[in-house]
């Protein structure tokens, strides 16, 4: 049985936190891995890391450091299918979706990192809502 969180993201598993659920205008701190459908994990290089200097919160998830990334829902901070996948989700959850490219990166890709039309598979780790 396929769940679906919204058109083109299917929820591949989910296990709740606990406290605040992330609505519209929530701030939203989280983790996230990318990896394309055929399993090969999209990273960004040290050189688009450097960009960010000091403002840089990592924290080590799997054996993996992964960036720390805030955004408010209902801005589109981040890409819609990670956005629309945040909702609803409390501190200390995960969740793993599918996301069709048209809420990812659509016909462009991304720079060397994207291919055009990915479908990508999203893990994420959510610290904190408010």
């Amino acid at each position: 049985m396929t769940t679906n969180i919204a058109k083109g993201i299917e929820l591949l598993s989910d296990k709740p936190g606990s406290g605040t659920e992330a609505v519209k205008g929530s701030s939203i701190t989280y983790n996230a891995r990318f990896f394309l459908r055929r399993g090969d994990e999209v990273t960004v290089d040290a050189k688009s890391i450097a960009l960010y200097g000091t403002r840089l919160t990592t924290r080590n998830i799997d054996g993996v450091q992964l960036i720390d990334h805030v955004t408010t829902l209902g801005r589109r901070q981040s890409i819609a299918g990670v956005e629309k996948s945040l909702y609803g989700m409390k501190s200390g959850g995960q969740r793993e979706v599918l996301v069709s490219p048209h809420l990812a990166y659509g016909k462009k890709g991304l720079a060397d990192l994207m291919p055009a039309d990915a479908m990508l598979r999203i893990q994420l780790w959510v610290h904190d809502v408010r």
